[in-house]
């Protein structure tokens, strides 16, 4: 049986374990600023906190955020079809007496406007000839406007051009779904449509609630919840952090939507209500359109996309 003993190498006292500086003394344990007293890295690391807790709170939603989004994009234009229906007298009194609309058209108007909204709102819902269906109801947006004389009315644009952002994260979506459909076939130029889309959605949805800071009384609330939500607009815009961004706005709208368009507590007979019952239905369409892309991401055309790059 044979012993084993270990001998000793004699060491210079020049001798260097590792001449060239390849290793590393820090041990790699996760996410570790430079320094940390920066205030830089201090953001970046309650960012990524941040990041992590709405992927964590939003995985058990994950798979109903796509039907969410679409069901609530949607829910303006068959919020829009009832009253029409409900109210088809005062409708055609208003087109006719203050759109001069001749008899006839006005009815053929109300009624296109009827079937086009819930037809293609219930593809949507089902998510059934997508494209068409965004196609018709984005002409809905802009035939309202005209016939109602109201494109020219600044809050009513800017709200819509967000309803329409929202209707291009629909059609987005649409576009991911058919892509996973088809992973085999060659689909380069759909992505890069996709793309563009994306973009386009984002920039829009934002539009809201630019028309929320430049109308109302300003208070020391408003301006910080003003600052900080043009902050996440901008942010959702430009594709940086866009998922918890747009989370914020979600939540922020949400809270506003509520208090602010509380159309249940005003009696059926005042005119506010039904103004109040549309922006509330058109701001759920727009938290619509923020949900879908916090499911999706911001895209291609993003710095968060870029940023993976390099």
């Amino acid at each position: 049986m044979t012993s084993r003993i270990s001998i000793a190498r004699p060491q210079s006292s020049n001798y260097n374990p590792d001449p060239h500086g390849l290793s590393n003394s820090r041990s790699s344990t996760g996410y570790r600023s430079a320094n940390p007293d920066d205030p830089l890295e201090k953001l970046r690391a309650f960012s990524k906190q941040v990041e992590d807790a709405v992927e964590i709170y939003a995985q058990p939603l994950r798979p109903h955020l796509p039907a969410i989004g679409r069901f609530m994009i949607v829910v303006t234009f068959l919020e829009d079809a009832v009253r029409i229906l409900s109210q088809w007298s005062d409708q055609i009194w208003y087109l006719q007496q203050h759109r001069h609309f001749p008899w006839g058209l006005s009815h053929l108007f109300l009624l296109i406007n009827v079937v086009v909204m819930l037809g293609a709102s219930g593809c949507v819902i089902l998510k059934r000839y997508t494209e068409y269906s965004v196609a018709g109801l984005l002409g809905v947006v802009v035939i309202q406007g005209f016939g109602y004389g109201l494109i020219f009315d600044l809050t009513f644009f800017l709200r819509n051009l967000s309803v329409i952002g929202g209707l291009f994260m629909v059609f987005s979506d649409s576009m991911m779904t058919r892509k996973k459909l088809f992973a085999g076939l060659p689909t380069l130029s759909e992505t890069d449509r996709r793309k563009y889309f994306l973009l386009a959605g984002r920039v829009l949805l934002i539009f809201l609630f630019l028309g929320f800071i430049i109308q109302g009384t300003w208070t020391i609330a408003r301006v910080f919840v003003s600052i900080v939500g043009l902050a996440a607009c901008v942010m959702v815009a430009v594709g940086f952090k866009a998922k918890w961004s747009a989370a914020f706005l979600v939540f922020v709208l949400s809270i506003f939507n509520v208090f602010a368009n509380n159309w249940w507590s005003v009696p059926s007979a005042h005119p506010q209500r039904d103004f109040l019952k549309y922006d509330f239905f058109q701001t759920l369409s727009i938290v619509g359109g923020l949900i879908l892309l916090v499911n999706m991401g911001p895209g291609g055309l993003s710095v968060d996309e870029k940023k993976k790059n390099y």
